[in-house]
């Protein structure tokens, strides 16, 4: 049973890479075609939220969650949304490829949030994190100029408000399914994207600008939330999160192939030194996932149930 539950956790995982791999290609196509980021992420989450909430209709019993459970995907949706405006914004100003080499080091930032969360974190990962640092300031490295590096913060904090998310929504997902948190703290952070475009953009879209890329990443959005935490309810926020490094490959294929885009000598030993680390992750020991009692994230447990025996129980 417990190879079982792996192995569904390990496949929804791989499922959400390769579908989130596409999501940085399609988002620099609508930037490309002169969407703005806070029109492309309020566009984006929107539409997928619309269509979890058709989803849902058909299995209604989803809707049903703990009042903290809520709060906890509230609270999930509202940093989620936060760091997807970053990660647009960072896209407006750096390369997908490059884009998406930075942001892979979400997997090191859960781990960080996990250790602050009283988690115990192994030494190989601590490696893993030596072993990626320099490769993150070869990627900033494009010959006689440096990528931007406002955009390169953007990006770096986009993964540390995701890694976060992910931790949040762990503690929450012990004990609500996965659909239901999806759509809560999707629905949380299409409100959050939104409030952001009504307060600082409110611009429309060329008449001219293609909707396809926009309607792409929204179905991809979709179908990855609903498999990304799947992983995170079946194997854990980490080890999803290292699965899903996948989403490197997909896109770095895809930007040099679709937008034409490629790294610099430095950027490619930038990105084996992250590959290396990444490869690494074959040598980490899975410990099975369990509720921690303890935590600045504790709150989010549901109330215990007393366990008092009752005189007319004997």
């Amino acid at each position: 049973m417990k190879n079982t539950t792996r192995n569904q956790g390990i496949g929804a995982a791989l499922a959400s890479a390769l579908l989130l791999g596409l999501i940085p290609i399609f988002g620099k196509q609508a930037l490309l075609s002169g969407y703005s980021p806070l029109v492309v992420v309020t566009v984006r989450s929107g539409l997928a939220a619309v269509l979890l909430f058709g989803f849902m209709l058909f299995q209604r019993k989803y809707f049903y969650i703990y009042p903290v459970g809520l709060v906890g995907c509230v609270l999930a949706g509202l940093i989620n949304g936060l760091g997807s405006i970053l990660y647009y914004y960072a896209l407006n100003r750096i390369g997908a490829g490059v884009g998406q080499l930075l942001y892979s080091f979400y997997p090191l930032f859960v781990a960080g949030w996990l250790l602050l969360d009283r988690h115990a974190i192994n030494r190989l990962t601590l490696f893993r994190l030596a072993l990626a640092l320099p490769g993150v300031y070869l990627l900033i490295q494009t010959g006689h100029a440096r990528v931007d590096l406002f955009g390169v913060g953007c990006m770096l904090a986009s993964a540390i408000f995701y890694a976060l998310h992910l931790i949040v929504n762990q503690r929450v997902l012990y004990e609500v399914p996965a659909p239901t948190v999806t759509f809560y703290t999707l629905l949380s952070m299409s409100l959050t994207v939104l409030t952001a475009y009504m307060l600082f953009d409110r611009s429309l879209p060329p008449v001219t600008a293609s909707a396809w890329p926009l309607l792409g990443m929204a179905l991809v959005t979709f179908l990855s939330r609903l498999t990304l935490f799947m992983g995170v309810k079946k194997l854990g926020g980490l080890q999803t999160s290292l699965l899903g490094l996948g989403e490197l490959i997909v896109t770095i294929v895809l930007a040099r192939l679709w937008l034409n885009e490629n790294l610099s000598v430095l950027q490619w030993i930038g990105a084996v030194f992250v590959s290396g680390s990444l490869l690494l992750v074959g040598l980490e020991k899975s410990t099975p996932e369990k509720r921690h009692q303890t935590g600045w994230l504790a709150w989010l447990n549901p109330p215990k149930i007393p366990t008092t025996e009752y005189p007319w129980r004997n």
